[in-house]
């Protein structure tokens, strides 16, 4: 009770001086004026922003995209005049110069006159982006331009959008072109594999024809080996007639001479008849040979009209496949004119056409040749019969001669019958030895020829064997591309059917040029900035306010005489706790009432700022309780560090690292999220955990102001007062 009394006394004599109540109850409303002016200062900057003046310069000067006039420079001055975002000064590049150095604008916002142009270079190989120049005055005030360039990346956001759009309208209309294109590319891949069908049916049609064409030239090369080897017997044999001809043209020569010795006088005919005899004889042997030689020529002729009959079979099927392979070559061609128009293939049909012509006139003549050479074997019969009768009629002819010495009767008769025959004998061995020289020579040439025949049959059959390998190669082909065709018709059609369900409108042009929209949901939403800075202000108001009361309270001495250490550590700590309490209710009646502020618990809000207010009161009164001005010192000094280590502003991780290990031991840390919970986020058992920190605090250093006048006698303190105070 005594401890009361004194604290009343105290509390009576200072209302009895002015010069010291007067100060008190300024002191009272310190912190209110401190935490009042720099809220209701910053309480929302960002309501006045369409104050802030901005020099916009549009130099813009458009540019054509896709046949479409693109302005977009135009464009945005026409979105930023909507706006309020700031006080928009549209202006020349000069009048913005001007403006910037007389301090009249905060920064400028210059479009290029290549604004436009530059955005529609996207799709270029080398595109430019279009950029827009921002030109603070940070030296006029540093936190406009911070501001006004968070504004600048809005306005980039806006024209990038609105530049996505031209781009997406362009690029709509270019996916409908390609869906039509796409559509008649796939009715155009249909016709080709159609084509590719009747190709293939072609291909397969000429490996047929040229497998023919291949076989007949085997067949034909087959036949060839014993038409040559005929008409190497036919040339024999002609050769060894025409010796044999000769043969008896040089005997018949001779019997006409001795016919003719025998007509010039009978008296020699004994000598005659011996050497008609002898002639004859020889004549014989003539006969003999020239019977040889007809029956070698025969054969050689019948083995000749064989190898042709065989040859004609094997030319026959040549031409017969020759005649195949140009029809399905010019199916071919005429099935596929990209086909047709290949110089190769070209020259494939026109040698095809060539080969079979050939062929066909190869054909033709070898049944000439085969008609000659029926012809030549039935006169080589008739030949060999004659000289058959021939060589019996002088085998006759010989017996007669001897028995000319036994009717020379006869003989002028004879030899007169015998000269008329033996003249025409004569000429018919001189024919038969000029004919038999010329069948030689024809038979040279059948064999030359022969020989040239079966060369290039073997050169047929070799080209005709590449054909039939070629045209395997072309039927597979020509298999691939009918399968490759299909496909590529099925893949167009199936993506002009995708290309074709994009469809352009505003709405699909407005989501690709902003494909992503920002929901914000807000968790303990802040409605300013006022709000925001609240548990700073107020926290740093407190203790500012705190600090000042040490001025005008009297920290150790009393009015009473004889008052006890115990009795003036009350009346100080009751004092300082009216004072608390006074400070924390002004503060924060003038932030709840006078400023608006939303709290979540106003009881809990007054309440918090009171054991802040306290907590900070009993620090600095056991400061300067020990130590006077030094302690107030000490108590600004931590003050200092408070303001940038309590996270108040900026979040703790962005102060230098050697400052974060002073946040968890000074107050103002926890008065500071303390007051968040209350004010922002609801969360009061946080809220009370950092009151207990705060009330801990206050208990501590109440107990240091409580040693300290366990341990100091009143007088001194009373000389100490009175020395400070005067």
């Amino acid at each position: 009770m005594k401890s009361m009394s004194v604290f009343f006394k105290d509390l009576a004599a200072s209302f009895k001086k002015p010069k010291v109540i007067i100060p008190i109850i300024v002191v009272l409303f310190i912190p209110v004026l401190y935490s009042g002016m720099f809220l209701a200062a910053f309480w929302d900057p960002y309501g006045k922003m369409d104050e802030i003046p901005v020099a916009v310069v549009n130099q813009d000067t458009g540019a054509e995209y896709e046949g479409k006039s693109l302005q977009v420079g135009k464009e945005l001055v026409e979105e930023l005049k909507k706006g309020n975002d700031f006080s928009w000064r549209f202006v020349t590049r000069e009048e913005a110069e001007k403006g910037m150095d007389s301090n009249e604008y905060y920064m400028t916002i210059v479009i290029p006159d290549n604004f436009s142009s530059q955005a529609t270079t996207l799709m270029d190989e080398n595109p430019q982006p279009a950029q827009i120049i921002y030109e603070p005055n940070e030296g006029y005030n540093f936190l406009a331009a911070q501001i006004g360039g968070t504004a600048v990346k809005e306005i980039k956001a806006k024209v990038s959008a609105k530049v996505t759009e031209a781009y997406t309208e362009t690029l709509f209309d270019q996916v409908e072109k390609i869906s039509g294109g796409l559509n008649d590319a796939g009715d155009g891949a249909s016709t080709i594999n159609d084509g590719a069908v009747q190709l293939d049916t072609g291909a397969k049609t000429l490996k047929e024809n040229l497998a023919k064409l291949a076989a007949g030239t085997i067949e034909l090369s087959n036949g060839i080996a014993p038409l040559q080897e005929g008409a190497s017997s036919l040339s024999k044999g002609a050769a060894d007639l025409k010796t044999g001809a000769s043969t008896l043209a040089s005997g018949l020569n001779q019997l006409s001479a001795a016919e003719k010795q025998l007509e010039s006088g009978a008296v020699k005919a004994h000598e005659g008849g011996v050497q008609l005899k002898n002639g004859l004889d020889a004549s014989v042997q003539g006969a003999d040979k020239l019977q040889a030689g007809l029956t070698a020529s025969e054969e050689g002729s019948s083995k000749l009209v064989t190898g042709l009959e065989s040859s004609l079979q094997g030319s026959t099927k040549v031409a017969e496949g020759a005649k195949g392979v140009a029809q399905g070559l010019e199916q071919l061609t005429k099935a596929s004119p990209e086909l047709a128009e290949n110089p190769t293939v070209q020259q494939l049909l026109a040698a095809s056409k060539a080969v079979a012509q050939g062929s066909e006139q190869l054909q033709q003549g070898q049944q000439q040749l085969l008609q000659g050479s029926k012809d030549l074997h039935s006169a080589q019969q008739q030949l060999l019969q004659g000289s058959q009768q021939l060589a019996q009629g002088q085998k006759q002819l010989a017996q007669g001669a001897t028995q000319l010495t036994a009717g020379q009767e006869q003989l002028a008769g004879g030899l007169k019958q015998f000269g008329g025959k033996l003249a025409e004998a004569a000429t018919g061995g001189e024919q038969l030895a000029a004919g038999a020289g010329k069948l030689s020579t024809g038979a040279k040439q059948i064999e030359g020829g022969m020989g040239q025949v079966s060369g290039g049959v073997q050169t047929l059959a070799d080209g005709s064997k590449q054909l039939d390998a070629g045209a395997g190669e072309l039927k597979n082909g020509m298999d691939k591309l009918t399968e490759g065709s299909g496909e590529l018709a099925s893949k167009l059609n199936e993506a002009a059917d995708q290309t074709s369900g994009v469809k352009k409108s505003d709405k699909l042009v407005n989501m690709y040029a902003q494909p992503v929209e920002v929901n914000e949901q807000k968790v303990n939403e802040v409605p300013n900035y006022g709000t925001g800075f609240a548990p700073y202000f107020l926290s740093l108001g407190l203790f500012v306010g705190a600090l000042i009361s040490t001025l005008v309270v009297p920290l150790r001495g009393t009015s009473v005489e004889g008052a006890t250490g115990w009795n003036r550590f009350v009346s100080r700590a009751l004092a300082f706790t009216g004072m608390s309490l006074v400070q924390s209710l002004l503060a924060s009646g003038l932030t709840l009432y006078g400023l608006g502020l939303k709290v979540q618990s106003v009881p809990m809000f007054y309440l918090f700022s009171f054991i802040t207010s306290l907590c900070f009161m009993f620090i600095i009164q056991a400061l300067v309780t020990w130590l006077e001005n030094p302690g107030r010192f000490l108590a600004i000094l931590i003050l200092i560090f408070q303001l940038t280590t309590s996270a108040g502003t900026f979040p703790l991780e962005l102060i230098p690292n050697w400052m974060k290990a002073f946040n968890p031991i000074l107050p103002m840390t926890y008065s500071v999220s303390g007051y968040k919970a209350v004010v922002s986020t609801g969360d009061f058992s946080h809220a009370w955990q950092q009151l207990g920190v705060l009330a801990g605090f206050g208990v501590v250093f109440l107990a240091i102001t409580l040693l300290y006048f366990a341990t100091h006698k009143h007088s001194e303190d009373v000389s100490a007062e009175a020395s400070l105070n005067a």
